[in-house]
């Protein structure tokens, strides 16, 4: 049977005419991602949120009662998340490229995104399911020459094959001094731009009785105004001070956090000059998880027009979002005891579609000797 990425070998054997390559052992070797590394994403996107000092709901709360009791609201009383959409990716260091000097980390990915949608009767089926693989090389003269990179660019490839320089700056990657590093948050910078593009797809559809959840931030390098959505993150950045009635007044996040009672919310703060309410909701009791940030959400929902959101509405959907936790992947996945179990799904849609690491290493085919460079 023939390999099925048979048709990004031509890019590949355009870098082997053109630079000296140095495999990495066996060919490709995938990059594993620390456990942490949503709350360190988190933590760079939203870097700017250093500071909270203002409500972002009406009416109006008291600083000394910042907790609002949000039960559980099922399905059968008011079906209201109807469409759920993650991402994932894999990443993988296939070799060093030389060039006139330059040595660079050559990486491949394999990013996707799916769409999930429940119906009245709470069957879930995909709507949306997208794959793409990307070959990450810098570019701007750090790595690949132009003229290179010109060659690589007009050799015909398949739709779902990009070639990305992770040179380019994003919140993920600009930071990041090492290669390796910067490429690995081009790949999940370039995850959450399909996330993105698929929830465009879902417009239409949402409505004030059908929202969608993203899994993770509504922010990246633009904010996602669609309206019915709401963002939730499972890790989150510890790094905000709250301060409220006056200097003294200071707390921070665990603090905030670890007094949250079982089925309740925070209320909500704001972010962004007004652009983002976020607040906390605790789905699971503490006796249950071993220690006092666990069974917490951070919840996003975009306001465009820098308005407060309405307390109702808040805990409308923090009680329907601590609904979702009923059923979940216990063994299955690190964080389950904050999991929404049709995001849960969509991940492992995303992750049963991608091409197998046997698949990956047979498409890549390195020169065994290569005696210098080539011009």
């Amino acid at each position: 049977m023939a390999n099925p990425l048979k048709q990004i070998s031509p890019t590949f054997d355009a870098l082997n005419r053109h630079l000296k390559v140095l495999p990495a052992t066996g060919g490709a070797s995938e990059e594993l991602v620390r456990p942490d590394q949503e709350e360190i994403d988190d933590a760079l996107i939203n870097r700017s949120i250093n500071r909270v000092t203002e409500f972002a709901e009406s009416p109006t709360p008291n600083i000394d009662r910042i907790y609002r009791s949000t039960p559980p609201l099922f399905r059968a009383e008011n079906h209201l998340f109807r469409f759920f959409i993650d991402g994932s990716f894999r990443t993988y260091f296939l070799g060093t490229g030389v060039e006139v000097g330059r040595s660079f980390p050559i990486m491949l990915a394999q990013i996707g995104a799916a769409v999930i949608h429940r119906n009245d009767h709470g069957a879930l089926s995909v709507i949306h399911n997208e794959r793409q693989l990307l070959l990450l090389l810098p570019g701007q003269g750090n790595g690949v020459s132009d003229t290179v990179w010109h060659q690589l660019e007009r050799i015909e490839r398949p739709g779902y094959f990009r070639i990305v320089n992770y040179e380019l700056p994003d919140p993920l990657s600009e930071d990041k001094k090492d290669a390796r590093d910067k490429a690995g948050g081009k790949v999940r910078a370039e995850m959450h731009e399909l996330e993105a593009k698929l929830i465009n797809r879902t417009d239409g559809q949402r409505d004030k009785d059908k929202w969608l959840i993203l899994d993770g931030a509504t922010k990246f390098d633009r904010f996602i105004q669609a309206p019915y959505l709401i963002g939730v993150a499972k890790a989150f950045s510890k790094q905000p001070e709250f301060r409220f009635g006056g200097i003294k007044d200071k707390r921070d996040v665990t603090s905030i956090l670890a007094g949250l009672p079982h089925y309740h919310r925070t209320v909500a703060f704001s972010a962004y000059d007004g652009r983002v309410a976020f607040w906390y909701v605790r789905l699971r009791e503490q006796r249950q998880v071993d220690y006092p940030l666990m069974g917490v959400v951070k919840v996003e929902l975009p306001t465009p027009d820098k308005k407060p959101v309405d307390a109702e509405l808040l805990d409308l959907i923090s009680r329907a979002l601590v609904a979702e936790r009923s059923v979940c992947p216990y063994g299955l996945d690190k964080r389950w005891h904050c999991c929404i179990y049709p995001i849960h799904m969509a991940e492992q849609v995303i992750k049963n579609s991608f091409f197998s690491n046997e698949v990956i290493m047979g498409a890549i085919k390195w020169q065994q000797s290569q005696g210098g460079f080539h011009e």
